[in-house]
């Protein structure tokens, strides 16, 4: 038994031939998806990048696990508290390498730096072998796929393993060597954007917007402030040229990483593993292309971020297969155990849908509930052709308090009809209720992180950027919006501290006295 699972950061399904797309940015990983299934209705829980991992490899919605942001309380996982054992729960099988290893006798490798950019430790839970490739994730292909070749030359004829290798080059900002070209450069972009999308999203206000696409995270400010080293990557798009430079780049970021797949699995074939090789290919979350209006990130609980890529392909089970139910990222670990007949771990929280691989059985849920908190602290039901958003924090977008999106009329989320369709809400909001009870239930101190976030202060990608980012609405002829921006969050406008009650009195009983 071996397994490859390919974890490429940023890949939007969207952006991906076999997912559709009209470009050639895929052709190895199409490859994969014509010799098994691809998934096409497939979320993360738990959005962006440490969430996202985190309920993966730990099988817990973020909600239980609480690891459900980039900073504060909620970037590291809760504590086992006084039930916690010599070994704790991830090490006895609770993660998915540790699974793999114990429960399957697999040998587990990891080739990624994730553990490193994030401080999430706990993601190495149960691999043998670890090879950090040295950049915090700021790595292109061409210094992932070295790594890669060198242990499949060493091990790959050996049996029983699981090589996990993230791939980064879909991630901002865009990094593909200018050597390598753009084979887009005389192609059409998606036709949904048009000059009238783009006036329209430049009335829409915050982080990755098309005004700025750039985020000092030093001095916390928005801006558009473009990087010599990434010429790639626009600040911002002000025109249909910079929109293009913005597509290419995504794409061939994407093109680049899938060149480097290729050279991977001809490595492979050329061991004479991969006819019987088990391959996974997926993301940790997708990308906003200019749905709700916003670019280059994964910062939302929406269908451009929370839907991600998977296809498996399992030699003997269904081959070029579409899968259309709903999923998640977490059910892979249930999943895995009944695939290879071991037992799963009581405390997952994923459901399998091996079915869908054996016999192509439709074993999808009817709703699935993702979420965000680093950006903006958003939960939001996907269900039917519907996806519902609820939003707690807006992180300076000025997004409504509800909202809804018809994804068989408006895949890319352009038009709010949560006012015209208010009993699709109150069912959208039964679901979400249902969900949250349920995994209030199992949580061990009764406390959920999304609140945890707002009490510290919100999202960490939006706390303390407010006041620079109004001087720069203002200097930009945007100031309108100010004063919006800052009834909704007042709390990044502290008042001037002000004496005690207490205090202010006993000074006036002073001078009443002094007066006499």
């Amino acid at each position: 038994m071996r397994i490859l699972f390919l974890d490429l950061d940023s890949t939007s399904p969207d952006h991906l031939g076999c997912y559709g797309y009209h470009r050639n940015t895929s052709p190895n990983i199409d490859r994969m998806a014509a010799e098994g299934v691809r998934f096409t209705n497939y979320y993360t829980s738990d959005a962006p990048c440490a969430p996202s991992r985190t309920a993966l490899m730990s099988g817990k919605f973020g909600i239980v696990n609480g690891l459900v942001g980039h900073g504060g309380t909620a970037g590291d996982m809760k504590l086992e508290g006084t039930e916690r054992e010599l070994m704790g729960k991830l090490t006895r099988g609770g993660a998915l390498p540790s699974f793999l290893n114990l429960g399957a006798d697999l040998h587990t490798v990891l080739i990624s730096p994730f553990a490193q950019r994030h401080s999430t430790f706990h993601f190495y839970a149960g691999f043998n072998e670890i090879m950090n490739t040295g950049r915090y994730g700021n790595e292109s292909a061409e210094h992932v796929t070295p790594a890669a070749l060198d242990w499949v030359a060493r091990n790959a004829s050996r049996d029983n393993w699981f090589l996990y290798i993230n791939y980064w080059d879909p991630h901002t900002p865009y990094r593909a060597p200018m050597e390598f070209g753009n084979p887009f450069e005389h192609e059409p972009l998606p036709d949904w954007l048009t000059e009238e999308v783009l006036e329209r999203h430049k009335t829409m206000v915050g982080s990755h917007s098309v005004h700025e696409l750039n985020i000092d995270h030093r001095n916390k400010k928005y801006n558009n402030e473009t990087n010599p080293n990434f010429p790639r990557h626009p600040g911002d798009i002000p025109d249909m040229d910079a929109m293009r430079t913005m597509i290419d780049g995504y794409d061939c970021g994407i093109r680049y990483m899938d060149e480097h797949l290729g050279r991977l699995f001809a490595a492979l074939e050329e061991q004479g593993v991969m006819d019987d090789l088990i391959v996974i290919i997926s993301a940790d979350h997708g990308e906003n292309m200019g749905q709700l209006g916003i670019y280059g990130e994964h910062a939302t609980a929406d269908q451009g971020t929370c839907r991600i890529p998977m296809i498996i392909r399992w030699p003997g089970m269904q081959q070029g297969s579409v899968d259309g139910g709903l999923h998640y990222h977490l059910d892979l670990l249930p999943t895995l155990a009944e695939m290879l007949d071991c037992p799963p771990i009581p405390d997952w929280h994923g459901r399998s849908y091996a079915p869908a691989l054996k016999e192509g059985t439709d074993c999808g849920r009817d709703y699935v509930v993702v979420s965000q908190c680093a950006h903006v602290a958003q939960r939001s039901v996907r269900f039917r052709d519907w996806m519902y958003i609820r939003t707690y924090h807006d992180g300076f977008h000025l997004f409504d308090e509800e909202m809804l999106y018809n994804l068989a009329e408006d895949p890319k989320e352009q038009f709010n009809v949560a006012a015209q369709h208010i009993a699709i809400c109150h069912e959208a909001v039964y679901y979400l209720n249902q969900w949250h009870d349920n995994m209030m239930r199992l949580n061990s101190d009764a406390v959920d992180p999304l609140w945890t976030v707002i009490r510290e202060g919100g999202p960490f990608h939006a706390r303390g950027y407010l006041q620079e980012y109004t001087k720069r609405l203002e200097e930009t002829g945007r100031g309108h919006l100010v004063p919006e921006l800052v009834r909704r969050h007042p709390e990044e406008f502290p008042a001037e501290p002000k004496a005690p009650v207490l205090g202010r009195m006993q000074a006036k009983i002073g001078a009443k006295m002094a007066g006499k």
